[in-house]
């Protein structure tokens, strides 16, 4: 299978650099996976195509400001960002300028608050830093970090909490499960009272979800690994929505990565948490998933190649057309799919 195969054109205008004023105003392209058929909608009437004992499955991982501006000690402006945590103050980072953080290079952030040393250099430029501070790390970041934006967008965010989902708990994310953005309390309330069950899992998004995929042919693909938890009362929740004949629907490539990660052959989950780098593309079997929604990926990435998998590379390279001639925004900020 060729990386290819997932290609499509898409106008540069159409990806969504700022979010909507509403988060569940966007538009909603609904997809049937069965037979390709196509409608429009808006994330506001996602009641209509819920039914009652379905249960969604949302990701609560939230996203820490891991962007950090400040000085090298040598002199110069240094960006470090936070990719994983190590324990006793160390995290893998990416650096910029590379060339200029090498180990025993010493780093500043805010007036003094947070310091830094590179330890080492790692496989694709990773950098181990070394950080000393005061107090607690995760509300010195708070004060001193940035959102991590994707690299397509070029707008600096003015509200860091709408590149948060409305239920993110568990901090880690260095990327947000976007397809949640779209949720509201009003609807998730509305979503209750009809009789639709919710429950949560945390994957952790690496920034490896935005590495572009290098091979030609797709199966020679390295996935990069992420952290995830399923907890007792999301396993019981999907276990029983299935045995009473629901629909298993998750919210994000990011929530349907975890619950296949470690899905029974019957589709039945177990508490557990651990890493996963599983990797969809065609030919992949869903043992849990019903449903999906999702936002527009980029071309000849794993993630259309997930949804490709659910829902059939030409309904999905269709639909995708379809978005773009209707002008749909695309990515992080953009507009959603519903695959049923």
């Amino acid at each position: 299978m060729k990386t290819s195969d997932f290609y499509y054109e898409l106008p540069q205008e159409l990806i969504a650099q700022t979010p909507l004023e509403r988060r569940d105003a966007s538009r909603m392209l609904v997809l049937g996976r069965e037979d390709g058929s196509i409608g429009h909608s808006s994330f506001d009437r996602l009641c209509e195509y819920l039914r009652p004992g379905d249960c969604l499955v949302m990701n609560d991982s939230r996203v820490i400001p891991a962007r950090l501006l400040g000085r090298r000690e040598s002199g110069g402006a240094v960006e470090v960002l936070l990719l994983r945590d190590l324990g006793g103050g160390e995290w893998e980072c990416l650096t910029k300028p590379g060339r200029k953080t090498q180990p025993g290079a010493r780093l500043h952030f805010g007036d003094g608050e947070l310091a830094g040393e590179v330890l080492s250099v790692g496989e694709g430029g990773k950098r181990i830093v070394k950080f000393s501070y005061e107090g607690i790390f995760m509300e010195i970041l708070e004060r001193l970090g940035r959102m991590p934006l994707p690299p397509y967008i070029k707008e600096e965010l003015e509200d860091g909490e709408r590149y948060q989902t409305v239920y993110s708990r568990e901090l880690g994310s260095a990327a947000a499960p976007t397809a949640g953005l779209h949720f509201t309390p009003e609807l998730l309330e509305k979503v209750k009272e009809m009789g639709v069950r919710e429950c949560f899992v945390t994957l952790h998004v690496g920034l490896g979800t935005f590495r572009p995929v290098k091979v030609d042919t797709v199966e020679e693909h390295e996935m990069h690994s992420e952290f995830c938890i399923i907890p007792e009362e999301t396993a019981r929740t999907v276990n029983e929505t299935k045995a009473a004949g629901g629909r298993v629907i998750c919210v994000g490539t990011t929530s349907c990565r975890t619950v296949e990660s470690f899905a029974h052959e019957d589709g039945t989950l177990s508490a557990c948490s651990g890493w996963t780098d599983i990797f969809i593309y065609p030919g992949y079997r869903f043992k849990c998933m019903d449903g999906l929604i999702t936002n527009f990926h980029l071309p000849e990435s794993t993630l259309i190649m997930l949804i490709s998998a659910f829902a059939g590379r030409e309904h999905v390279l269709r639909a995708y057309e379809e978005a773009v001639r209707e002008r749909y925004r695309f990515f992080s900020f953009g507009d959603c799919c519903l695959i049923l």
